[in-house]
């Protein structure tokens, strides 16, 4: 478990970081005077606006607005979590992460992933050379996979032998250790021997591209047809997807993701150009699966055959899917024909055909009441009821706002009974990168916006009277604990200043404004002399409150005296 990711561990995390490696390894870079540009890898252009400034460590895109540091982009690019951004970064950087308090540390995962990895070149290898490689090759043929595809997506075989890994990796006790604890080894009665024998292999990546498990599918009649490895403290079925890290390497910014249910569905969609199908590992949809399918796309496609158990099926993901539903991304379901599954009707009817299948899928809403109005009839009394009871049981694990409203309002016009008051909706938050630059950009945010432009520029604020601080407008505090910090860390980059405030209330307000853009017009060397007349601006205002309040002190001390005068009288 890793502890508290402090301030001063994520400052030293990035002063230890070179974005411009981090980028350039991702995005080709070319190098424009002082700073590196590139064709924006978060939206489409033909001529380059995204820039990486190497003394601000930070990338900023005049295009569509995205910036940040070396956390961001990996957040942003490879689709991370905070905490894997992170560790990826401090792994570069060889520092270790920061334990828990009090917290059991676990082993090293590393040598499991390096011995993960082994195996998967070993499986490889098998395909290639081993002598049983004619019937896996003659299966995959069968159905229909090019040598492309095979490569893509790592295809293995597993021999029929007992030791096959356990002889090839396992040659000390510790080997052998490991290989048990990533699943790659079974042991009955003290005997330990391979788990996957006589099986096509297809490797389970993690977002990182990392090997954490295997799926094997049996060459004979054997059973079970399928099989994966076991949860490790490396591979989590609940929370792992066949074909995410493959979709993401080909689709930036795919326009949907489509779950579906096995192995060959994903590959055999891949082959025929739909690149964002994904599956989950022999479990129902948990919500990690959803919501990490939400963030890597507009729009979400549960792929279900179109029996009764399909439909059962999808029900189930149906309400695991509502606690997340916000109708701000769509969620469909497709039902295929009877005797059909992807691989099969991709192979008969093409791509176009079957991604306009895709496009007509049924909607949450509409696959909601659909299903709901099957088990109960609206023509009578208990029915309608029935029918209320279970859909507003439903709709009330679905966050509040305006689609749940929505669909309280569409149950009421089924059921011919009263939704019910409604709230207003809340307005719709806008993206960060969608609002415009110019709006309200108050001679204080100018200067929050300028001072994270260039950290060092806060030895010009410091050398002002700081009479500014007295002033109770909203962000002065987080001016002044800028200059603070700026003042206290003299190297100190963009990224470092602004990763301060991750986490924090005032972090929206940073990242705003720590695009470039919002300065873009003022010129390079007129910055410092803007945030100098800014600053003394402030300064003026405090003087003239404080002239006011003098004024004002006056005032009252006359009259007071005067009717002290009268008093005596």
């Amino acid at each position: 478990m890793v502890g508290r990711i402090t301030p001063e561990f994520k400052a030293q995390l990035l002063d230890r970081t070179d974005i411009v490696e981090v980028v350039g390894l991702r995005v080709p870079l070319k190098k424009t005077g002082a700073e590196f540009a590139a064709c924006c890898p978060f939206h489409n252009e033909k001529t380059p606006s995204f820039t990486v400034s190497p003394g601000k460590q930070f990338y900023h895109c005049f295009g569509c607005g995205a910036h940040g540091n070396a956390i961001d982009f990996l957040v942003e690019f490879d689709r991370l979590s905070f905490p894997e951004a992170v560790e990826e970064l401090a792994q570069r950087a060889g520092m270790p992460l920061p334990e828990a308090d009090g917290a059991p540390q676990g082993p090293d995962p590393k040598p499991l992933y390096e011995l993960l990895a082994r195996a998967a070149e070993h499986y490889q290898r098998a395909l290639r050379e081993h002598p049983e490689r004619e019937a896996a090759v003659a299966y995959l043929k069968r159905r229909g996979l090019s040598g492309e595809v095979v490569t893509r997506y790592g295809l293995g075989l597993a021999p029929s032998g007992w030791g096959f890994l356990l002889e090839g990796l396992g040659k000390t006790a510790e080997q052998r250790e490991r290989l048990l604890t990533t699943g790659l080894l079974s042991e009955r009665d003290g005997r330990r021997y391979d788990r996957f024998r006589g099986r096509v292999m297809f490797p389970i990546r993690d977002r990182r591209g990392r090997v954490v498990g295997f799926g094997g599918r049996v060459l004979d009649d054997g059973e079970p047809k399928y099989l994966n490895s076991p949860e490790t403290p490396v591979f989590v079925k609940g929370r792992e997807l066949y074909g995410l890290y493959e979709s993401q390497q080909a689709l930036r910014r795919p326009p949907r993701l489509l779950l579906v249910e096995g192995y060959m569905d994903v590959i055999a969609l891949a082959q025929f150009g739909i690149d964002y199908a994904v599956a989950a590992l022999g479990t129902a949809a948990t919500p990690e699966h959803i919501k990490r399918l939400l963030r890597g796309a507009p729009e979400l496609v549960f792929c279900f055959d179109g029996d009764n158990a399909g439909r059962a099926a999808a029900w189930k993901a149906l309400k695991t899917a509502l606690p997340l539903a916000t109708g701000q991304q769509p969620m469909r379901f497709l039902f295929l024909p009877e005797g059909e599954d992807p691989d099969t009707l991709v192979r008969k009817e093409g791509k176009d055909a079957f991604e306009a299948r895709l496009a007509e899928a049924k909607l949450l809403s509409v696959f909601l009441f659909e299903h709901a109005a099957g088990r109960h009839s609206s023509a009578t009394p208990e029915g309608r009821a029935g029918l209320t009871d279970e859909v507003q049981g439903l709709l009330g694990t679905m966050p509040a706002g305006s689609y749940r409203e929505q669909l309280a309002a569409e149950l009421a016009r089924r059921t011919g009974r009263p939704a019910g008051p409604r709230r207003a909706a809340p307005r719709p938050r806008t993206p960060a990168r969608a609002q415009p630059r110019t709006a309200a950009m108050t001679p204080l945010r100018r200067a929050i916006a300028l001072l994270l432009d260039a950290p060092e520029r806060a030895a010009l604020v410091a050398e002002q009277p700081a009479d500014w601080r007295e002033l109770s407008r909203p962000g002065i505090r987080l001016l002044a604990e800028m200059v603070d910090i700026a003042s206290a860390y003299p190297s100190i980059t963009t990224a470092g200043l602004a990763e301060r405030w991750r986490g924090t209330e005032d972090e929206h307000a940073v990242r705003k404004l720590s695009d470039a853009g919002l300065i873009a017009l003022i010129p390079e060397d007129g910055r410092g002399a803007e945030l100098i007349g800014i600053i003394g601006r402030l300064n003026q205002e405090v003087a003239a409150q404080r002239r006011a309040a003098e004024i004002e002190r006056r005032w009252r001390a006359r009259n007071a005296d005067a009717d002290d005068g009268g008093a005596a009288e």
